[in-house]
């Protein structure tokens, strides 16, 4: 346990876990060898000298955090993870990022700077989220999608780029009809 952490009651931390800059609400669960609110990934475009990162990182009450997961903290706020979320294993969360309550995100996935990410959100299996954008309320993205721009509320997409599912399974239908 690093420096500027708050641990909040009835929070289990397994073995092999790195907490820095981070708040931990009241019963989450971090898995062995987590790494919470260690520096983001991200340079000054033209100097190539790396963005110095001061804020945090929140989990909120009752989430789980799976194992060798990695939570950035943000440039200057705070990367925040919901109530009642559940992240597998081997997920990457980068800086600046937000989800919502209620999210459930499978082993694999990389969710790229800045993004935004809404309540009641499924994200499948090594999917791919690019940075900066939105994603709503009541999303489902399947497993290996490339997310590359915003997704409204109550949105099934797959693919890459990802879409709405019922355009993607016509496409894949249709593609292997010509073969």
């Amino acid at each position: 346990i690093g420096p500027n952490v708050i641990i909040n009651k009835n929070v289990i931390i397994h073995d092999n876990v790195s907490i820095s800059n981070a708040i931990i609400m009241d019963n989450s669960i971090i898995q062995s060898g987590a790494r919470i609110g260690g520096t983001g990934f991200g340079f000054e475009m033209k100097t190539k000298q790396k963005i110095h990162h001061s804020g945090n990182v929140v989990i909120g009450k009752n989430s789980s955090i799976g194992s060798n997961t990695t939570i950035d903290r943000a440039v200057f706020d705070s990367t925040t993870l919901g109530e009642f979320s559940n992240i597998d294993n081997l997920v990457q969360i980068a800086h600046n990022v937000s989800i919502g309550d209620f999210a459930i995100i499978a082993a694999q996935v990389g969710i790229a700077g800045s993004t935004k990410i809404g309540n009641y959100v499924k994200i499948g299996g090594q999917a791919g989220i690019s940075g900066h954008l939105i994603i709503g309320d009541n999303v489902t993205i399947a497993g290996k999608s490339g997310v590359t721009k915003n997704i409204a509320d109550n949105s099934i997409i797959a693919g890459f780029p990802a879409k709405d599912i019922k355009l993607w399974k016509k496409e894949i239908i249709k593609n292997s009809l010509k073969k």
